[in-house]
């Protein structure tokens, strides 16, 4: 299997008229000089995480971008300051350096307000070895009168600096005019709709990072045993055979998230928008500490989200529980019933299975189950359990039909729908899943009174 880069769509073409990419765009710059600001500017989209706290963005996020029919992958990465020794500064420093050398083109944003800084002579003498095609963006000047500051930005070396205001959107058309003008022309195809959306999601700090390096097999995320270091979705595509996945990692969830905030809250804003839009929900939690009760509550997120859902057990490497101990409290415990399965980003353990596993919860999510076999089952429920009558009527389930998938939703005709009460809904909901081979897929059934 192989990974490659993938964005997540500001704006998507349509299914049936793919469009190629013209080629990629790195952002790069010091801290807290604007970069995300740009990101969301250039792409029409709120998409990168934005705060006036210095270093917000620490992975690189990428995104498509469509200017004047050109459509191109923009690359946010962290804010670069090779003298920062914390913990995430050189990583940090390599993620943008591995976004330069993907790169066609580079656009080096600076603050004008502050003038040519050192960290901005660091970056241009890195960009100038990486032979590169670089364009300075002198941002922050939000009068346009003011656009001769940026003449300053000369002395780095790179050419003519372009003045903008990422945040008022002055000088933007005529950069987009500029980076597109600069791009190699057509090339790849984004993924399409036929590829399995898989959301990584878990507490902090229980290896969804090291899970997803290991998947794909190289440093794609920033990982570290600080928790909370991953704070934006971070796409990336992994083919395997003939099968194509679009792997996020996502900021860890935590149980009382209406008491975050800040970057903390859109980081996990984020991690729930991943959630909505994705196929299947890889919820993992660390076996080193067993199932808590705020693993519960990312499950409930992910069902609620109304994609599939995988448990996997991580850190099984340094663990002593056993796979049976932790199975009986998740499946009394989670409704969707998912498979659960264990796995180690370290030793690779069960990390094929995993994605075999993955492929075939999302077959039967996004499969439909014909009208025949369904209605053949429905007489069996309806000979198997009666729930209590009301005023001497009895519940008819006549027929049904699967309306819909990704998830599956399925319509019941009966003779009167107040008849049906929430344990009963309950009991045909679990039947169903255990005569399809539904486990971990959201099922959803509306009974209808037939006229």
């Amino acid at each position: 299997m192989r990974a490659r880069r993938t964005p997540t769509p500001g704006t998507e073409a349509a299914p049936d008229a793919p469009v190629e990419i013209a080629g990629t765009v790195a952002i790069v710059g010091y801290p807290n000089v604007g970069k995300s600001t740009l990101v969301n500017r250039l792409s029409q989209t709120r998409a990168a995480v934005v705060h006036e706290t210095p270093g917000v963005t620490r992975d690189r996020k990428e995104l498509l971008c469509e200017w004047a029919g050109t459509t191109f992958r923009l690359i946010d990465t962290g804010g670069v300051d090779e003298a920062d020794t914390g913990p995430f500064g050189p990583q940090i420093v390599e993620q943008a350096k591995q976004a330069i050398e993907e790169a066609d083109l580079v656009v080096l944003v600076v603050d004008a307000r502050a003038g040519v800084t050192p960290g901005d002579e660091d970056l241009a003498r890195i960009l100038r070895a990486s032979r590169r095609d670089v364009l300075v963006v002198a941002n922050k000047l939000d009068d346009p009168r003011r656009d001769a500051e940026a003449l300053e930005f000369h002395r780095l070396g790179l050419g003519d600096p372009v003045p903008i205001s990422a945040l008022h959107g002055h000088g933007t058309g005529e950069l987009l005019d500029e980076v597109v003008s600069r791009l190699p022309g057509g090339g790849e195809v984004p993924v399409g709709q036929e590829a399995i959306r898989v959301a990584i999601l878990g507490r902090p700090n229980v290896g969804k990072s090291s899970l997803l390096n290991a998947l794909v097999g190289r440093e794609r995320v920033i990982v570290s045993d600080v928790p909370g270091t991953t704070r934006d979705t971070i796409d990336t595509v992994l083919e395997r055979d003939d099968t194509t996945f679009v792997l996020v990692d996502t900021a860890g969830l935590r149980r009382k998230r209406r008491h975050r905030q800040g970057i903390e809250y859109y980081s996990e804003l984020r991690a729930l928008e991943a959630a909505e839009r994705a196929d299947v929900a890889i919820v993992l939690v660390d076996a080193s500490e067993g199932v808590v009760d705020q693993d519960l509550a990312v499950a409930d997120v992910a069902r609620k989200a109304g994609c599939a859902t995988v448990v996997a057990l991580s850190k099984w490497d340094v663990t002593e529980i056993r796979i049976e101990d932790a199975r009986p409290q998740l499946e009394r415990r989670l409704r969707q019933r998912p498979p659960i399965l264990a796995v180690s980003a370290v030793t690779g353990r069960g990390l094929e299975r995993l994605l075999d596993t993955v492929e075939d919860v999302f077959t039967r999510y996004a499969g439909r189950i014909p009208t025949a076999e369904l209605n053949r089952a429905l007489a069996e429920l309806r000979e198997a359990r009666q729930p209590p009558g009301r005023r001497g009527r009895r519940l008819n389930l006549m027929y049904g039909t699967q309306v819909s998938s990704r998830p599956p939703r399925f319509r019941f005709f009966v003779n009167d729908r107040r008849l049906v009460t929430r344990d009963y809904g309950y009991w045909v909901e679990n039947e169903l899943r255990r005569r399809f081979r539904l486990e971990g897929v959201p099922v959803s059934i509306d009974f209808v009174t037939s006229e």
